[in-house]
């Protein structure tokens, strides 16, 4: 598990130069608003993506969980058992981000959905995407994308 304490760390502003590599541990996203970057942890299995960050009481504002799957699928989240508000960042196979649905509500049942071929979601404190700007059209740079052409290599 990532120890939260050793990479969480946010970086936004136009023309904020970050690390040039991918790093499993962390996720960066850029748009005309600028850059961020946040330390992640890697759910990856079916059994990882089920627990998500059920049960937390805190996220740290620099990190996240990014869900990974197998090849792009339909997909759908909900907050059962989840305790904070999350944004909720849906990616295609490409590290695109095609949809954001802000400030899922603790304890929802509704399932959010996140489009037909989604092969990563960033989940994120609620109301960062918005504070930063991350919005459909965002380019997500991570070493999961680089096997499928990304549109922010490594």
């Amino acid at each position: 598990m990532l120890q939260w304490s050793l990479g969480a760390c946010m970086s936004v502003a136009a023309g904020t130069a970050l690390a040039s590599e991918c790093q499993l541990a962390r996720a960066d996203l850029r748009g005309d608003w600028g850059q961020a970057g946040f330390a992640v942890e890697i759910a990856d299995t079916e059994a990882e993506r089920a627990q998500g960050l059920m049960f937390r009481e805190e996220l740290p504002r620099g990190a996240g969980m990014l869900f990974v799957y197998d090849s792009p699928q339909p997909a759908a989240f909900w907050m059962k058992n989840t305790l904070i508000p999350l944004d909720i960042i849906f990616l295609n196979e490409h590290g695109l981000v095609t949809s954001v649905h802000e400030n899922a509500v603790p304890g929802d049942l509704t399932p959010i959905p996140g489009g037909g071929a989604v092969f990563a979601v960033l989940e994120i404190n609620g109301g960062l995407a918005r504070a930063y700007g991350i919005a459909a059209g965002s380019q997500m740079r991570h070493e999961v994308f680089s096997r499928s052409g990304a549109v922010w290599p490594c």
